[in-house]
């Protein structure tokens, strides 16, 4: 028999809401930490390559256990993955306050990384049991909109607290957003419902850690990420390099440009087809990041961060939903855990390899190297992901 939760026509369920909501708010603990800790770093005699790799390590984590996580929600179900996340969050931000060893900070942010790994693959798959068939790219994109929301308030919120009081500051609200999620979470009546199906006696082999529809999606979203590492860790170094101030700024309006595009983008892609949506998407990127290889003003970084985020924002729901939409039923936890997986690579990767050119090259060249990323990501596309395709899903008229 099929599940109401495929069938139901309704988007806006009770249940929707509240994952979406407790995704807000792990999200912008995430963010508000990522976009401070590597600042920490140097503040302490850090240098900006150790900061990437501290900055890389949560992103990294992600990456190696998303796929072991992904099998745990569709052999165990949702909620316990989720709680458990959520807990390992609440609990590696309570403590950050609390040192400043280099070593027990990289070993806290492991720990975050397990935690931010365990819930937010939860969440999205959770998202993606709950929305209709048919409107599966516009309930991601609004899914997505809660993402956008922890992008702009967590970084800005985040430097406003350490420029105006103190890191403890940051960590007590930090905290205060992961201990409201455990709330929201323990209550939701969606949660406390096994949606999925069960197959007792059969082991997690390699070949279950990966969904393999879910591969040449992944491998793109890698590629796009890769360059976003050098939005999110670098820009507000890049910036003080500049000379630049009230650089917060930029994420508020980086994420404005994500809540506009993401409430239509989902549409969009069911409407018209994936390449009517992602390719513009990547061509917003690419001139996005040549303003900010010569941005000198303000006004010039806010106006990349609207064009990268209508691209970013385009592109990312959109792929989440054709990687759901081509895995089985079955699997779906475990294709999510795939996509995020690569996500997540590109981003832990991005941050320690930009590190690495800041260092070596300078900022300038985070920027060059990533528009170049994407025109790679812009013929992966042509050349793999759309030949595979199903013609009714990257190509509709």
């Amino acid at each position: 028999m099929q599940s109401s939760i495929d069938t139901a026509e309704n988007l806006w369920t009770r249940s929707f809401v509240s994952v979406t909501l407790v995704n807000f708010l792990i999200c912008a603990n995430t963010f508000m930490l990522m976009a401070t800790l590597p600042i920490f770093v140097q503040h302490i005699g850090g240098s900006k390559m150790l900061a990437g790799i501290i900055g890389g390590m949560l992103t990294l984590t992600g990456f190696a256990t998303r796929p072991f996580f992904g099998g745990l929600l569709d052999k165990k179900g949702r909620k316990l993955i989720l709680l458990a996340g959520i807990v390992l969050l609440l609990a590696v931000t309570a403590l950050y306050h609390a040192t400043t060893s280099m070593v027990m900070i990289f070993i806290l942010r492991i720990i975050q990384g397990l935690g931010w790994s365990a819930a937010s693959t939860s969440t999205s798959t959770i998202a993606a049991d709950l929305v209709p068939v048919a409107r599966r790219s516009e309930g991601m994109g609004y899914f997505g909109v809660s993402s956008s929301l922890a992008m702009a308030i967590g970084p800005a919120l985040g430097l406003y607290l350490v420029e105006q009081f103190s890191y403890s500051s940051l960590y007590a609200v930090a905290t205060i957003f992961v201990a409201l999620s455990l709330i929201i979470s323990i209550s939701s009546s969606y949660l406390n419902r096994d949606s999925v199906s069960k197959q007792p006696g059969k082991d997690f082999g390699k070949s279950k850690l990966i969904e393999k529809t879910a591969l040449e999606p992944s491998i793109l979203i890698f590629l796009i990420s890769t360059t976003y590492a050098g939005i999110v860790t670098f820009i507000p170094s890049y910036a003080a390099y500049k000379g630049i101030e009230g650089i917060g700024s930029f994420f508020i309006v980086y994420a404005f440009a994500l809540l506009m595009t993401r409430a239509f983008s989902g549409k969009a892609a069911d409407r018209i087809g994936t390449t009517k949506v992602v390719v513009p998407g990547m061509v917003l990127l690419i001139v996005a990041l040549i303003i900010l290889m010569e941005a000198y003003s303000l006004n010039l970084f806010l106006a990349a961060a609207v064009l990268y985020g209508l691209g970013f924002g385009s592109i990312q729901p959109v792929l989440n939903a054709l990687v759901i939409t081509l895995a089985p039923a079955e699997r779906r936890g475990t294709a999510n855990a795939t996509f995020l997986a690569g996500l997540d690579m590109g981003v832990g990767l991005g941050a320690i390899g930009w590190g690495a050119v800041a260092q070596q090259l300078g900022f300038i060249h985070v920027y060059s190297l990533s528009a170049f990323l994407i025109v790679l990501a812009l013929a992966y596309y042509y050349i793999v992901v759309q030949k595979n395709c199903e013609e009714q899903l990257c190509d509709a008229a």
